[in-house]
């Protein structure tokens, strides 16, 4: 086996005149979790719906396992599983209908759905509520169901596009948990998302995407670890003494401090010695913080520093910039 699971070269996709996808590369390798990082309509999407061969693509390539979601559409649905942003299950059937209708349409034979949905049902906690129609669960469970149902056929390759957008999170804690469960059971998994706490403690390794680029690929504690291994938060009180407070120690320090609205926001790889100058310069001008707290720097961090912005965890995608319908879900069916 490869230890590629899924290759990506220079992808483009173009909605009309919105560039979805402006040339992204990554590879992502066999038995691991790979992160899509990025805000609403920054081109996650469109890259899983070509990866699971929903969209063609205008420009370069991708493989899943060996491959080609072009020239081989058939080959790569048979071997992956896709859950997608909205939970696609039949909210008029049972969990366990809905489990052993995927198993047929994947084909599987009959006695080896209904074994496979029990099998799902069990250790995605949702055993008792088996015999109830969907639309009686709640919201984390339709999710685990679907997570379930991309599942029954064992794919290497699992989708999860945005997996626990508007769960609470006591379920989104337990989606984590059965993401690292599946890792461990040898999947590979991409999944994409806007959480930044979510991609740091799953990914072995991000891709942050905004407008259809990637501009930054490593591990975590890569990423973290270029922006310094301390970070400076000063809240100024106003915008007026925040704007104040940035010029000057942008002069002291020869380096521009990040603002973001009242707060003035450093990073360094000397942290103690910095909060020494930068204390004492702004106590000599009048602009002593109202609060400050030093801690050691996030994907937050990383996301502002690279793209100027914050990631915009809450939003709801814009369908235009994702490529309109839903996808279908892996397995032959699509």
């Amino acid at each position: 086996m490869s230890d590629t699971a899924i290759l990506v070269e220079g992808l483009a996709k173009r909605f009309g005149d919105v560039v979805a996808l402006d040339g992204i590369d990554f590879q992502v390798p066999t038995g691991t979790v790979f992160g899509l990082l990025g805000p609403n309509g920054a081109g996650k999407t469109t890259a899983i719906r070509i990866l699971a061969t929903v969209l063609r693509p205008d420009g370069g390539r991708a493989t899943v396992l060996g491959r080609d979601v072009v020239r081989d559409p058939d080959g790569v649905r048979y071997r992956i599983g896709l859950a997608g942003q909205y939970a696609a299950v039949d909210p008029n059937l049972t969990g366990r209908e809905n489990l052993r209708l995927t198993g047929s349409l994947a084909q599987l034979p009959r006695h080896e759905a209904k074994s496979r949905a029990d099998q799902l049902l069990e250790r995605f906690g949702l055993r008792d509520a088996a015999d109830r129609p969907v639309r009686t669960y709640s919201g984390g469970m339709r999710r685990r169901l679907d997570v379930a149902a991309a599942l029954v056929q064992r794919p290497p390759v699992v989708f999860l596009d945005e997996p626990t957008t508007g769960l609470d999170i006591f379920s989104r804690n337990e989606l984590w948990k059965m993401i690292r469960e599946l890792v461990a059971d040898g999947a590979t998994v991409l999944l994409t998302t806007q959480y930044l706490e979510e991609a740091d403690r799953l990914a072995d390794r991000i891709a942050v995407v905004d407008e259809g680029r990637v501009i930054a690929n490593d591990t975590p504690s890569i990423l973290k670890a270029e922006l310094g291994n301390t970070v400076i938060e000063m809240g100024m009180g106003d915008g007026a003494r925040a704007i104040h407070a940035q010029d000057l120690l942008s002069r002291v320090l020869d380096a521009r401090p990040e603002r973001d609205g009242t707060t003035v926001r450093l990073t360094s790889h000397d942290g103690s010695r910095m909060l020494m100058d930068v204390l004492r310069s702004l106590d000599e001008h009048d602009l002593a913080p109202a609060t400050l707290a030093v801690r050691e720097p996030s994907l937050d961090d990383v996301f502002l520093a690279l793209t100027g912005h914050r990631a915009e965890g809450d939003a709801a995608a814009p369908a235009a910039a994702d490529g309109g319908a839903q996808p279908t879900r892996g397995g032959g069916t699509a």
